[in-house]
This record gives C-alpha cells, sequence and structure tokens, in this order.
C-alpha cells in the first residue's frame, strides 16, 4: 500500500513514539511505505526538528550496517521545572499528613498522567544510559517503574520481601533497614534477570537508602551491573545515607504533625549535569 506523504509522516511519527529506544533501519521504513530512503530521511528530519521543538525528545542517528534511527524521550528544562513544581504543591498538602508523618501518596502514583510524567523525567535522566532493565521492590515503586520503562523500552523487574511459587527458584538476601536498622529480607526469582545485566534502580521514596543499598547487595548475586538509581522522595534529614550517587525530583525537608505543614522541594534532578533539549 502506497502512503501519501501526510500519511506516511503520522504513521511514522506513531510508530517511533511507540518504540523509543529501538534502533529501526531506514530500510525498514523505506518498505513498510514503499518510498525511498531519502524521502524517509526527509521525513525523519522534520519529525526530529519538530520533537525537540515541542519538548517530545529526539530523534538519533546510529551509523553502521547495524544502524538506524532511534527515538529517545527528552523534556526541555522548563518543562522539567514545571512538572517538579507540580509534584512539590500536591506532596506539601496538608491533607496527605497520616498518623507518625507518613505521608498519603497512593493518588499520586496510581495518576496514569502524573506517572507518566515522572517515568519521562526520570527516563530523560538516563537516556544516554546502557540499561538493560529496571528493578524496584513491591509495591510502591511499581507505578514508578513501569513509568519509566515505557519511556526507555526495558522491562522491569520487582523485587520482593518473601517468595511466590509462580516465580520459580529465587535468590533471597537479608539487609538492614537504613532507618529503622532492623533486618528484612529481599528475594528475587533468578529468572527475572540475566547475569551482567546493567539495572536502573527505582524507589518512591528514600530516607536513609536501606531499600536501595539492599537492592545493591542482590544485584551482587547475580553479577549484575548499577547504571543509576531514581527516587521520586527523598527525606532530607536522614542521616548516615547509605546510597550517595542518585537523582530525585522532590525532597522532604520537614513534617510538622502538630501545624499539620509539609515542606517539600525540588530534588537534586537539576543538579545532575541533565542534557535537556
Amino acid at each position: 500500500m502506497k502512503f501519501k506523504r501526510s500519511e506516511r509522516l503520522i504513521d511514522l511519527t506513531h510508530f517511533i513514539v511507540e518504540n523509543p529506544n529501538h534502533i529501526v533501519p531506514l530500510t525498514f521504513f523505506a518498505e513498510r511505505y514503499q518510498s525511498a530512503k531519502s524521502s524517509i530521511s526527509e521525513d525523519l528530519a522534520i519529525i526530529k526538528q519538530t520533537f525537540e521543538q515541542r519538548g517530545i525528545g529526539t530523534l538519533q542517528t546510529v551509523p553502521g550496517a547495524a544502524g538506524g534511527v532511534r527515538f529517545i524521550s527528552r523534556v526541555q528544562e522548563n518543562d522539567a521545572k514545571e512538572i517538579v513544581k507540580e509534584l512539590c504543591e500536591r506532596l506539601a498538602s496538608a491533607d496527605r499528613l497520616l498518623p507518625g508523618g507518613y505521608l498519603f501518596m497512593t493518588d499520586l502514583l496510581g495518576n496514569p498522567s502524573i506517572m507518566n510524567k515522572v517515568g519521562k523525567l526520570l527516563a530523560s535522566a538516563f537516556a544516554e544510559k546502557e540499561i538493560d532493565v529496571i528493578m524496584t521492590v513491591a509495591t510502591k515503586g511499581i507505578p514508578i517503574a513501569h513509568a519509566i520503562a515505557n519511556h526507555l523500552n526495558v522491562p522491569v523487574v520487582i523485587v520482593r520481601r518473601d517468595s511466590k511459587v509462580t516465580e520459580g527458584p529465587t535468590v533471597s538476601i537479608n539487609y538492614v533497614s537504613g532507618s529503622s536498622k532492623r533486618i528484612q529480607t529481599m528475594v528475587l526469582s533468578k529468572r527475572s534477570l540475566k547475569e551482567g545485566s546493567r539495572v536502573l534502580i527505582v524507589d518512591d521514596f528514600m530516607k536513609a537508602g536501606g531499600t536501595v543499598h539492599g537492592m545493591i547487595n542482590l544485584l551482587e548475586e547475580f553479577s549484575a551491573t548499577v547504571a543509576g538509581i531514581a527516587v521520586l522522595m527523598e527525606s532530607e534529614n536522614a542521616s548516615e545515607r547509605l546510597v550517595s550517587d542518585y537523582i530525585s525530583l522532590v525532597k522532604l525537608s520537614n513534617v510538622d504533625e502538630r501545624e499539620k505543614r509539609i515542606n517539600v522541594f525540588e530534588g537534586n534532578y537539576f543538579d545532575s549535569n541533565l542534557s535537556f533539549l
């Protein structure tokens, strides 16, 4: 079927966005649209320019016999600041306070629009990294991990507190919680992670970093490498933090239960030498 150019541009754009971080050869598009490679190249140049102007992302040309083009999800700095500002405002709402100074976050983690924005921000931060898989601990880190995975086009593996018969043989470790200093257990299916994988660790909230540090130790059992660490929120007042190299979107500085006041501000996202559009 021969496409009109307008139809080809629409379908080409849709295909690229639906397959992020995946190298597609020009010959594939030439055969798909029954068009010359030169015409496809012109279309891709238009899409690349529009993506970058609108803050959607960019197209990267990969040379060589196995080369082609791939879409990399990116954001403009102003858009990123607006998203982080929105998160801070939502998280600072007094009605989020729970007994013990905890914050209710389930509504944000269950909001697909917000999670898509969070996923795009964190995926952009690691767009230039070689990542094979994303790892998180059940349960609240799961929507964040999947949101990032959607933009990086990589699988997600979920670490659990206890083994499930449906996961087959597992590897388990004991680790010390950074805040409570209690010994806890982490379990991961042997089939979930290939040896030598490069892993992006994701968590919803980090205080002292015990959970993240536990995941790092668990990766050693699989001879896997930590490619990066991303957290939605970190606590500013954590002492003896076990993790130092990470990216956070927001930072919780203080919770006053008596005054019902929550202080939240930007995390270290904009201090991480990120490359914005």
